[in-house]
């Protein structure tokens, strides 16, 4: 029992940690996340003012539960605290499996972000592993017994300790200056029109349609094969479900380059050299920070016929500040919100680009990158 009790307690652990490390890289991938699981459950209206709430603290939601994985996987491994560990694992597990079955069996939101982007699983996945975990922890609860701390006094205390500060660090680090790996379909080195395609191994959905039309007061419904005659007037028509496609969503979905009615994607995206600034709103509470190597940026790109094109979702907000304010004289097109997220985990983030393909991207803090 006690080589069973061991096992248990380096997979639960070493997967705690690995999970933890996984999204740490990334935090703001599960911040949106837990934003997009706050917006679904405020669709009931007695949740809606609690919902919006605490979207409002996605990310420090984020930090802390990324943290606590780390934590309590290392307070395991060491044999810190053992009761105490065990009993938020088993929390923490139960939580989860919580999570992982609403995104199964609800089908509201399509992935639960266990492992983050750079390891997606699919609903049953995800599900499977935590029923896995779950048993694990109450293996160990019952035989807590076996587990015995690895190092004596306050060496497992002072580790888990370092662990916590390792990854609050971590994860205010790559918010400054971007993912340590970088698991998005915008990464450096793919190419953006391509993976705007729908997949070559694409189902598309089947849908079925209902026509409703209406003749003396009288409304009534019709299928595709069996319409009415001329008699009846067409009022509406219903699109039902029948049968979910499959991979047919691409890669990178909702981005466009959209100056007032007119989609300029193609025309900028073959263009031989070019800078994009992706900057999803103006906030005057922070420009300061790079607005002055920005400045610098701009001047270099100009002497070196380099342009740059903003991308935001707040057209007036990022024509005002770059163009009437700092007489910046850049062209300011429009893109989805989500897609910007997607595209710039640090605001703003600034790419380098040759035709469709990503040369390099860097934050906001690391600016003066392109000066060099």
């Amino acid at each position: 029992m006690k080589v069973i009790v061991n096992v248990a307690r380096i997979l639960v652990g070493g997967l705690f940690i690995f999970s933890g490390l996984v999204k740490a890289i990334d935090p703001l991938g599960l911040t949106y996340k837990m934003q997009e699981f706050f917006e679904v459950w405020g669709r009931t209206a007695f949740l809606k003012g609690t919902m919006d709430v605490l979207g409002e603290y996605a990310f420090l939601f984020s930090v802390i539960m990324i943290t606590l994985e780390v934590a309590l996987g290392v307070a395991l491994l060491v044999g810190w605290r053992k009761i105490l560990t065990l009993r938020l694992l088993l929390l923490l597990v139960l939580f989860f499996t919580f999570l992982t079955s609403y995104v199964l069996f609800s089908g509201k939101i399509k992935a639960c972000g266990c492992f983050g982007d750079c390891i997606p699983l699919t609903p049953i996945q995800t599900f499977t592993k935590d029923i896995i975990l779950l048993l694990l922890v109450i293996i160990l609860l019952r035989k807590k017994g076996y587990i015995e701390p690895l190092l004596k006094s306050s060496i497992p205390f002072v580790i888990v300790l370092v662990s916590v500060i390792a990854t609050a660090w971590l994860q205010m680090h790559v918010v400054e200056h971007l993912p340590v790996t970088d698991c998005l379909p915008f990464k450096k080195g793919n190419n953006i029109l391509e993976l705007r395609k729908m997949p070559a191994d694409a189902v598309p959905d089947k849908f079925d349609y209902i026509f409703i039309y209406e003749k003396n007061g009288e409304k009534k419904e019709f299928g595709m094969t069996a319409l009415p005659d001329s008699t009846w007037k067409y009022v509406d028509r219903k699109q039902i479900l029948i049968e979910a496609g499959k991979n047919n969503i691409p890669p990178i979905n909702d981005f466009s380059l959209k100056m007032g009615e007119g989609d300029s994607t193609e025309t900028i995206l073959n263009k031989t050299h070019y800078y994009l600034f992706f900057i999803k709103t103006i906030d005057e509470a922070v420009v300061d920070r790079w607005q002055s190597v920005f400045r610098d940026v701009v001047k270099n790109a100009k002497q070196k016929n380099i342009p740059i094109y903003v991308v935001t979702s707040d057209t007036k907000g990022a024509e005002g500040f770059f163009n009437q304010v700092n007489n910046f004289d850049l062209p300011v097109y429009t893109t989805d919100a989500t897609a910007i997220k997607t595209a710039a985990r640090a605001v703003p983030t600034m790419y380098e680009m040759k035709g469709p393909i990503v040369q390099r991207k860097h934050s906001w803090a690391d600016l003066d990158e392109f000066l060099k």
